[in-house]
């Protein structure tokens, strides 16, 4: 891998890893597009450990919080009630079934799950589902005619179940195209919680599943010595930097506006690679000769 990709696929994990238009997909679909090399499941996994240091910085003073109230209540019967403690209990049952099914999927993660056909899907179909999640939300938030405007659930709602949906949804996107942010979301959405409530535990619950995919990637990296470390760290560097500025805009943004724009530039996208697939301008197996 040359500089110059590891600056566009750093570029592309930063702006792409919390927008829920998937980053695995664009870092492959960058590469198919380029003509380069398939950047492969650990550059990925490892660069997405930059841009969750930027979730770790921006939510910093909730996870403190949070880290310290769970810690607490391990010893403190009283603090077991507090909300900040069970929600350190909840992002660590959100992350069992990524964990579970990363480890047992991990062949068909780094292998079939990427051709591009299967990622065209997933961008149209995920795409759909958060277009039925946010029409639902905005019908909550704005009633109508003949409905008064529903109130719909914060994070001091969350339950274990809910928890644990949003677990399976974030499992979801170890299939390239689906993206981490746009299935818990998605799910969020649908269990009826906010937009801002949905967006905020989905960042919080990738943070376990990214950085154990992250260590767990590193260790058989260096032991196997196949991954260009000065560019991967460029790139890590690099997502780190623009994913903390897309955090900050992406929060502000989804208090007032839809998930519609994104659910359009998905089918879109989509449909235009598969249109490409089936006239044989690009092969469903494009960039996969480094995977």
């Amino acid at each position: 891998m040359s500089w110059f990709e590891s600056l566009i696929l750093g570029l592309v994990q930063g702006l792409t890893e919390f927008l829920p238009v998937s980053s695995s997909a664009h870092l492959r679909l960058t590469a198919a597009f380029a003509g380069w090399e398939d950047p492969g499941a650990a550059f990925t996994a490892i660069t997405q450990i930059g841009t969750e240091t930027a979730v770790l910085i921006y939510f910093r003073k909730d996870i403190a919080r949070i880290i310290s109230a769970w810690c607490r209540s391990l010893t403190n019967k009283a603090m077991r009630s507090d909300h900040d403690a069970q929600m350190g209990w909840l992002v660590i049952i959100g992350s069992i079934p990524i964990g579970v099914l990363g480890v047992t999927l991990k062949d068909q993660i780094e292998g079939p799950f990427r051709d591009l056909r299967i990622t065209a899907t997933t961008l149209i179909v995920m795409g759909i589902i958060l277009g039925v999640a946010d029409r639902l939300a905005a019908r909550d938030e704005t009633g109508g005619k003949h409905r008064a405007a529903k109130e719909r659930k914060s994070l001091q709602d969350l339950s274990v179940k809910d928890g644990l949906i949003y677990g399976i949804c974030q499992a979801m996107a170890l299939v390239p195209g689906v993206s981490r942010s746009g299935a818990t979301i998605s799910g969020g959405l649908l269990m009826g919680y906010t937009r801002e409530a949905a967006a905020r535990y989905s960042f919080l619950l990738a943070i376990p599943a990214v950085l154990a995919s992250g260590a767990f990637e590193l260790k058989d990296a260096s032991e196997g010595g196949h991954v260009s470390w000065g560019p991967t760290v460029f790139a890590t560097i690099i997502a780190f930097l623009v994913g903390y500025a897309v955090i900050a805009w992406f929060m502000k943004f989804i208090t007032t506006k839809s998930f519609m724009p994104f659910v359009y530039y998905r089918i879109l996208l989509g449909i235009l690679i598969i249109v490409l697939v089936s006239m044989g301008a690009l092969s469903p197996h494009a960039a996969e000769s480094a995977g």
